[in-house]
């Protein structure tokens, strides 16, 4: 590792390799990119949307849907590569600092997975555009808005280590959930293949009770040189808080039937979504 790749500024020090990527130079732009989607969604949307009839958008939500499949894949693949299955001891893993190819692949996989984020807006747009706004829920928007801004913070110091494990299990659970929705955007003549919509919620489940194992050993290590603790204290909150609000959304789904239609009829574009995320009662990720 060297110390050139690293700039202080303010006694913190900020990775100077993703500097130059689109939305990376300071927190204003993705700062106010998120709080115009909050506003957008909450108030300039729906009234705009007021008198009008809802936007079919159903072959855009196909290609939108199948899309994020492809660049979520992508995703993990690049992770495993550029560390998770090419060095990584899955345990104490700090951040490579270093200039070398492997290191800057990693830093462009941890960007890639933050830009991610800001497409993903796009689901709650579609939502207010097609007067979904039932599906709006305030776990859906805190989770759109919250993950990207912390992100922003973890891409922009530390892109690598041991905290990017989250962000991998993150982007593999978002194969299966835009895949389920890119089926339910499809049309009625795929609602056959959509029976396993309640699995999504274990898969979530599942997804949190990982991460939180995986974060948790860094407390009970005598060393470790992974270089910002605080990012390990976000994801093991986040972890758990995500885990709590799922593990009621599948009480009230599940076990008390409050929460989802019986129909069988799946709403386009999501049923279960990931991370947090809530629509009409049926858990959007993370």
């Amino acid at each position: 590792m060297t110390c050139c790749t690293r700039k202080r500024t303010d006694n913190l020090y900020k990775d100077s390799r993703i500097g130059h990527y689109p939305l990376m130079h300071s927190p204003f732009l993705p700062g106010a990119i998120l709080l115009g989607y909050v506003y957008f969604v909450l108030s300039l949307g729906p009234r705009l949307m007021a008198n009008r009839k809802p936007f079919d958008l159903k072959p855009l939500m196909v290609v939108y849907n199948f899309s994020l499949v492809g660049l979520s894949a992508y995703i993990v693949y690049e992770f495993l590569m550029s560390g998770w299955l090419t060095g990584y001891t899955w345990k104490c893993d700090p951040v490579d600092q270093s200039d070398s190819p492997m290191a800057l692949r990693m830093v462009r996989v941890a960007w890639l997975f933050l830009f991610s984020k800001f497409i993903e807006l796009l689901d709650t747009v579609f939502f207010v555009v097609r007067k979904k706004n039932e599906q709006i829920t305030f776990l859906h928007i805190f989770h759109h808005s919250v993950l990207p801004w912390s992100w922003w913070w973890g891409v922009k110091f530390g892109p690598g280590g041991m905290g990017s494990f989250h962000a991998m299990i993150n982007s593999l659970v978002h194969v299966i959930m835009y895949f389920y929705y890119g089926l339910s955007a499809a049309g009625p003549r795929f609602q056959k293949f959509l029976w396993w919509k309640k699995h999504m919620t274990a898969i979530q489940l599942i997804q949190f009770v990982l991460v939180s194992i995986h974060i948790s050993q860094y407390y009970f290590m005598s060393t470790c040189g992974y270089q910002f603790p605080i990012f390990i204290h976000l994801i093991w909150i986040y972890g758990t808080v995500f885990f709590i609000l799922f593990s009621n959304f599948w009480y009230q789904a599940y076990t008390r039937g409050k929460r989802l239609p019986k129909s069988s009829t799946a709403a386009s574009n999501g049923e279960v979504h990931q991370n947090g995320k809530a629509k009409n009662g049926k858990a959007k990720k993370n």
